[in-house]
């Protein structure tokens, strides 16, 4: 400032002489006016730089704000009251549900509903073979899954691996305050002729950073026992019973081998037993010969690891038949305890249990007063029993993205109860498929279904978004590659779980629906502000691939329908129909809901009722030259994949062709043409009227051999098509683009089997078309099943064979509903 002053003071002298002269000349006063106000106008322009400077700083930090901000409610749980009320899930509140078969991705093991829960589990290695704990897609097991299983207290399940058939079973017993009593036994044995290989079983416990376990050991190699206890389990024993022959005749010889070891995680176990086997263990039973097994060592760990929790696992190794029975018993169950669970009371009470089961399935379903065969009630047994089966418990923070910052931020802390669609590919929750996987369950076991909606709805944020895939825990994310495991925060999926809640909501608790509420809400909310389309009433998944050049047409992933076709170039312009559909859903559900609860329900009443207007509907998504519905946006149908060599750079080895989009004719703003589940929607989601005039094309698309007729169900894409059955880039084959899906087929039956009772012109063609879907279906999932032993994600249309992800006992598992007639 003092520099400004001194160049200001040194401008004065020199003016005041040609003043003076400008003073007494006319002229010069007329041609040279005073520069009045030169000093301010300096000023004025320095502190309009510096304003502009600050507000530039002020938008830098502002928009600083918005991004933290948003990054940080995008971790902030939703300020609601739980859905699931705290300690709701504790052994006390809920002993039934405590213990369970809660972790899907093991072939066999239990664990508690509990943050960091104590786990147990089953490995097993016929020598000379593999060792086997998780449960894979392509490990060589031929076939496995649950033969019975109540999602509450006992379950049978088969595995066959290589000539050996193993069958697991388990049953809980009630008692004490930290969720009773358990016992498994594992019976082993050889299918075909031949010499048995030497097996071994390996039984385990773990910790996962909480709880302390204490080895009793038996003539210091055989681990009969562990003395542990954990802050929701309290003080247990869990007893390794000696192995009997088959049918309970006496004691079968066997070797034994422990292992106590530091865990790094439960991600790490089979990991952590494979590098403690050592091939120095000798079988030597009495009169027969010698041989040597691998053996785990006394102690053990990963080099470099550090442990975070214990294991403690016991190795019988023998030669089957056999069969080997663990019992856990709760300290605080003692006084109520009449005698352990084993041997002829085990057998006893798995008997009762299974004639229990079968009668309650044979009252909720009905299959044998529907005529259904014996071979066909025990497949759908197995398909209920494998989707009850797959329920787990996870505890952990996803890992997520903001479309407002470039780092991931690890979610909130959660945990969730659910099902899974598949324990070799999916073990863990997928938001899409967990509202079909509800339909099931909310048949079975109301109660049940009502705490996995729970706990899904609280995983909402504040802003009320779900994550579409729960990747909670290292357990979880160790199956995941890593492209797949940011969840990103502009990513909707389908409100399903809003179909189940229809299917609750008239026998629902009211104060289990007042918890609910809020959270819907808040969803709903949600997908109506962030996948709003470009006009009023439409909608547009977020979300789409970037990079629209890699593929013949960029998935939609948030829609869950993944590759099915939509407009070539992804815009702001897009209109989705299926989107469109699950909003008019969504809104007559939440209407339903907040009339039954006394809330305000009229702004829901009237969004419904103007999503299912049939004359919007037909402009905003009727498609004249397709004669069906369909999406709109930018589009071109002549694209195809063209291999391309990238450009030489000088230097370098030539690189590799790449296969890349060409568009021979450029894309305009018009209805996609693709005929297939997408068209469908406002049938599927019984927004038709049944007097449409539009009703008797959809009902004809349906029952083309050319389009989505198939003897298996219907296909997810007609035949007739520009993109049926294409590949959409090199490594990504078709996938919902020709095949037959038991969801779609699934609401299919649903609609067309309302559509057949209401009054209207197409009552008797649709009950027709519903009875041939029907039977086409439910026999071709039933064939596939006996011939496998699996259920399986998709059926080829062609000839109805199995493909995908197996076993698939998610939604593929309403094949059950569809026998039963249960919609």
């Amino acid at each position: 400032m003092a520099g400004e002053r001194r160049r200001r003071g040194g401008d004065g002298p020199r003016e005041r002489p040609r003043e003076r002269l400008r003073d007494r000349d006319p002229k010069l006063r007329q041609q040279q006016k005073p520069q009045r106000g030169s000093g301010r106008g300096r000023t004025a322009l320095a502190l309009t730089a510096a304003a502009a400077a600050l507000a530039l700083c002020l938008a830098a930090a502002a928009a600083g704000w918005k991004r933290w901000s948003e990054a940080s409610r995008l971790v902030t749980p939703h300020p609601a009251p739980p859905a699931v009320p705290p300690g709701s899930t504790g052994p006390l509140a809920s002993p039934t549900y405590f213990w369970g078969t809660y972790r899907p991705h093991v072939y066999f093991g239990m664990k508690t509903r509990s943050p960091r829960a104590v786990v147990t589990g089953l490995m097993w290695l016929q020598h000379g073979g593999n060792l086997r704990h998780t449960s894979e897609q392509n490990d060589g097991v031929s076939r496995y899954g649950w033969l019975m299983h109540d999602g509450e207290n006992f379950g049978v399940q088969e595995i066959r691996d290589e000539g050996l058939l193993l069958r697991t079973e388990f049953v809980k017993q009630p008692g004490g305050d930290h969720g009773g009593d358990w016992s498994w036994r594992v019976t082993a044995k050889m299918e075909g002729k031949g010499p048995a290989p030497l097996l071994s079983l390996f039984f385990y416990v773990a910790t996962d950073g909480q709880g302390t376990l204490r080895p009793v050991l038996e003539n210091g190699t055989r681990l009969a026992a562990v003395a542990g206890t954990a802050e929701e389990l309290g003080d247990f024993t869990l007893t390794f019973l000696p192995p009997t022959g088959e049918g309970g005749e006496g004691p079968k010889y066997a070797s034994y081998n422990f292992l106590a070891a530091g865990v790094p995680g439960l991600h790490r176990l089979t990991d952590l037993v494979r590098h403690s086997l050592r091939e120095s263990s000798v079988f030597s039973p009495p009169g027969r010969p010698r041989r040597r097994f691998f053996g785990v060592s006394s102690t053990g760990g990963l080099p470099g690891e550090p442990p975070r929790g214990q294991l403690l696992l016991h190795q019988v190794t023998l030669e089957p038949p056999a069969v080997l029975e663990v019992t856990l018993e709760s300290g605080s169950a003692a006084g109520a305890r009449q005698g352990r669970l084993a041997g002829p009371a085990l057998s006893a009470a798995l008997a009762r249990h299974a004639a229990a089961f079968e009668r309650r399935f044979e009252d909720t379903f009905g299959l044998g007063t529907r005529g259904a065969s014996l071979p066909q009630r025990r497949f759908a047994q197995a398909a209920l029993s494998e989707m009850l089966g797959g329920i787990g418990f996870f505890h952990g923070r996803s890992l997520l993205r903001s479309e407002h910052r470039e780092e991931p931020l690890p979610g909130m802390e959660s945990v969730l109860f659910t099902a899974v669609p598949s324990r070799s590919c999916f073990p863990r929750g997928f938001l899409w498929d967990e509202g079909f996987h509800l339909l099931l369950l909310a048949r079975w076991d109301p109660a049940l279904a009502r705490d996995i909606l729970a706990h899904w709805l609280d995983l909402l944020n504040a802003d009320g978004w779900i994550p579409r895939e729960q990747i909670l825990g290292e357990e979880a994310r160790s199956r995941v590659p890593p492209e797949f495991v940011l969840q990103h925060s502009e990513t909707a999926n389908p409100p399903t779980l809003l179909l189940a809640l229809e299917r609750l909501l008239p026998d629902a608790p009211l104060p289990y629906l007042r918890r609910l509420f809020p959270r819907l809400r808040s969803w709903f909310e949600w997908l109506n502000r962030t996948q709003a389309g470009p006009e009023p009433f439409t909608f547009r998944w977020r979300g789409r691939d970037p990079d629209p050049e890699r593929f013949l047409n960029p998935k939609t992933l948030s829609s869950g329908l993944d590759d099915y076709p939509r407009a070539s170039h992804p815009s702001a312009q897009e209109r989705h129909l299926d989107l469109r559909c699950w909003m008019a859903l969504g809104a007559r559900v939440l209407a339903a809901l907040a009339e039954r609860l006394g809330e305000p329900h009229a702004p829901y009443r009237d969004m419904a009722a103007a999503l299912s207007d049939n004359a919007l509907l037909e402009r905003l998504h009727w498609a004249p030259e397709l004669g069906a519905f369909a999406d709109f946006g930018n589009h071109s149908s002549a694209v195809a994949l063209r291999w391309h060599r990238p450009a030489p750079v000088p230097g370098r080895p030539p690189a590799a062709p790449q296969l890349r989009r060409e568009v021979r004719e450029a894309p305009r703003l018009q209805f996609v043409a693709a005929l297939g589940y997408v068209s469908l929607f406002p049938l599927l989601l019984q927004l038709l009227r049944a007097d449409s005039p539009r009703l008797p094309a959809l009902l004809g698309s349906m029952s083309s051999e050319q389009q989505l007729w198939t003897p298996f169900g219907l296909r997810s894409l007609a035949r007739d098509s520009p993109l049926y059955l294409r590949r959409n880039t090199e490594h990504d084959p078709p996938y919902w683009r020709g095949s037959v899906w038991v969801n779609i087929n699934f609401l299919a039956l649903r609609a067309l089997h309302g559509y057949a009772r209401a009054e209207g012109p197409h009552r008797e063609r649709a009950a027709k078309l519903y009875r041939e879907l029907r039977q086409n279906l439910v026999a071709n999932v039933f064939r596939q099943y006996e011939a496998t032993g699996f259920l399986w994600e998709h059926y080829r249309d062609s000839d109805g064979t199995g493909q995908g992800c197996h076993p698939f006992a998610g939604w593929s598992a309403l094949v059950v509903l569809a026998m039963a007639e249960d919609y």
